[in-house]
């Protein structure tokens, strides 16, 4: 399996981000060749004391080959490119394979 991930810190205006988020960039996510299966949080926590960060986002793909196919794609292109448009704090992007 192979993980990607996006972290959020706090954007300029919060109910945007949410609903520009949920209905607009979910949607493009969703055409991403390879995409298996994902999620988001807004409650996103920290062990001790506040977070850094106001969303999270966890994309799964069979492994790093389907990854790098999806990522490489016009659709995810359109995914990187929409960011902007709602994450005004920025954000944060990881990948990496799981071993079970």
């Amino acid at each position: 399996m192979h993980k990607l991930v996006v972290l959020y810190p706090e954007p300029v205006d919060r109910e945007h981000f949410r609903e520009y988020y949920v209905n607009t960039h979910l949607p493009l996510v969703a055409r991403i060749p390879g995409v298996l299966a994902y999620r988001y949080s807004f409650e996103v926590q920290a062990p001790r004391g506040e977070s850094p960060y106001f969303a999270v986002f966890e994309a799964d793909f069979a492994d790093l080959e389907s990854y790098r196919a999806g990522m490489s794609t016009p659709e995810a292109a359109a995914v990187v490119a929409d960011v902007p448009n709602y994450a005004t704090g920025g954000s944060l992007t990881l990948t990496y394979s799981t071993k079970d």
